[in-house]
Order: structure tokens, then sequence, then C-alpha cells
């Protein structure tokens, strides 16, 4: 694969414990919005419904724009929210604290890619990000499901691809809210603020 663009480049000094745990291939440079500048006047499009506070107007297609431009975009959005959150939880997310890749008690996921892993293997839950975030990097690039090029024609089953790289990314998120919430609440809200709510964190966080 060839080495991303410098402009695509996190600097890691900025997160000291990402560059602690670079062995751990989970975190890795943003991906850039494909489709050349359709992509980044979509991306751009993204930032600014997102900054109104509306989530509808935010995901909804905008108009005259093309289905798979606009999938394709979100796609690539939806992997580098996922790594970045990801990323900040790798020093306790760990082949010893999460031995399987799990979202609770009923739900464990097995990893198979269809192609080198048929038959779905029980891994780690860093195992299984790390498999996971690879797998769907080779999907963003290869340019004849992602198109690179401004027209370049989409794949018949695109749609198919960004639902199962969506619904694994949501496994991701569930490994994190079930396994590591209490590491990303960091206790900003008072606990009186709270009290609403308190039967359901009580389920959640025992404190």
């Amino acid at each position: 694969m060839p080495d991303k663009p410098l402009s695509c480049r996190l600097p890691l000094m900025y997160f000291p414990h990402y560059a602690a745990n670079r062995n751990q291939r989970t975190f890795r440079p943003k991906k850039s919005a494909p489709s050349g500048s359709k992509g980044a006047q979509l991306r751009k499009h993204i930032d600014a419904t997102l900054g109104s506070g509306n989530l509808r107007e935010a995901v909804k297609l905008p108009t005259g724009e093309d289905l798979n431009e606009w999938l394709a975009v979100n796609t690539v959005d939806f992997f580098n929210q996922v790594n970045l959150l990801y990323g900040t939880l790798t020093e306790f997310c760990t082949d010893e604290n999460c031995p399987t890749m799990t979202a609770g008690p009923k739900y464990e996921y097995r990893w198979a890619d269809g192609e080198k892993i048929k038959k779905p293997i029980e891994v780690s839950a860093p195992k299984y990000v790390e498999l996971l975030m690879d797998w769907i990097e080779g999907q963003l690039d290869n340019e004849s499901i992602f198109p690179q090029r401004l027209g370049a024609p989409f794949p018949p089953n695109f749609k198919d691809v960004v639902k199962t790289i969506f619904k694994r990314l949501f496994r991701v998120y569930a490994h994190i809210y079930h396994s590591h919430f209490q590491k990303i609440e960091f206790g900003l809200i008072d606990r009186k603020e709270l009290a609403p709510l308190q039967e359901l964190i009580d389920s959640i966080i025992p404190y």
C-alpha cells in the first residue's frame, strides 16, 4: 500500500498514549474523503450541518447529490471517528483485559473477512479491531470500490459493502460502550445532574 500524503497524517506527538502503543496498529492516519473535489465538497456540507445541531439534516442526502458519493464520504468519516475514539482506549483495551470481542455478556463477535479467513475465529477485542481497520482500509483504498477519480463509477454492490463496514464499525462502538464506558465518562457532569438517569446509570456502571 503506498504511503499516505503528509496532509493526511495526524501528529502523534499530540497523542502520547498513541505513540506508546504504536505496535498496536489500531490507530492510523486519518483518511481523506474519496472521489476528488466532490468528496471534499460533501465533507464541508457534513461539517456545516453537524454544526447546526440538527442531526436529521446532517444525515440527509443533499439535494442533487449522488447517493453513492454521499455514502462514500460518510463511510470515511465514520471510519475516522471510530478510529480516533478507539485510539484513546488502547492502553485499557488489551488482550489481557479484553480476551474476546464482546458487547456485554450476550454478544460476542468473531472475525472473518470472507477471503483469508472464511470461517469466523475468536480473537481478542484489540485484535478484532486491528483486523477490522486493516480490512476497511483495504476497501477504502480499492479504487474499484471507492473510486478516487471524479465521475468514476461505483460498483453495483457498493451499498452492501458500506452496510458491512458500518455494521462492523458499530461493533467497536458497542464494545467501547459495554467494556470501557467508565474510561470515557471522565466525571465531567455532577452527580446531582445525573439524578433523572440514575437508575439507568446504575444498571450500566455500579458506583
